[in-house]
């Protein structure tokens, strides 16, 4: 093959990878904010002793950190664990504050602090952590699906701790779109992604 016309098809190969990254682009900023909300038959999960088929609310009472709240209901005070993603540390006395994570921490805290949600276990995954906290997606009451919500805005990572989870996918999609559009701690002035 003659060399302009092997540079002819490398720029031609280059500018169709372009518009292949552009139209996912598209495609997931279209969809995500329908992804955002729960699905409608996903049901929501007891803990410690509530009634299931009540749907019980719980306020949210503290936000530790971007992927840790305290919630409240009857009384019961739980301490929280957002399944499938990980934010940058920001209270962990035994390691520095990480990059964009008291950003995290304070988006977390506008969207959770004293606001009614719904939580829900994954049955692929362990109910709690070695903690002790309960590891659940939480969703807004109307239908938002908070753990999704941080990746898809640059605050928080996908994070698979042992198999993959029921939101396993929607989140990497997410992480990528975030990525793609330099969201959050994915922007080159803020972290480019390095937490």
């Amino acid at each position: 093959m003659p060399h302009d016309a092997h540079h002819s098809l490398l720029r031609r190969l280059r500018t169709l990878q372009g518009a292949a990254v552009i139209i996912a682009v598209l495609i997931l900023s279209l969809t995500l904010p329908d992804a955002l909300r729960a699905p409608r038959e996903a049901a929501p999960v007891a803990i410690s002793g509530a009634d299931a088929a009540t749907g019980t609310p719980w306020t949210v009472s503290k936000v530790v950190d971007g992927d840790t709240i305290d919630v409240i209901a009857s009384g019961e005070e739980v301490r929280i664990r957002l399944l499938g993603i990980n934010t940058p540390e920001s209270v962990d006395p035994r390691r520095p504050v990480e990059c964009f994570g008291k950003e995290a921490s304070a988006f977390a805290k506008g969207l959770l602090l004293g606001k009614t949600v719904r939580l829900e276990a994954d049955p692929t995954q362990d109910d709690r952590d070695r903690y002790g906290r309960l590891l659940r997606h939480v969703f807004l009451e109307d239908g938002t699906h908070v753990n999704l919500r941080l990746v898809a805005e640059g605050y928080a990572h996908e994070y698979t701790y042992e198999r993959a989870g029921r939101y396993q996918e929607i989140l990497r999609d997410a992480e990528r779109a975030a990525r793609l559009s330099e969201k959050g701690l994915w922007n080159p002035d803020t972290c480019a992604g390095r937490t």
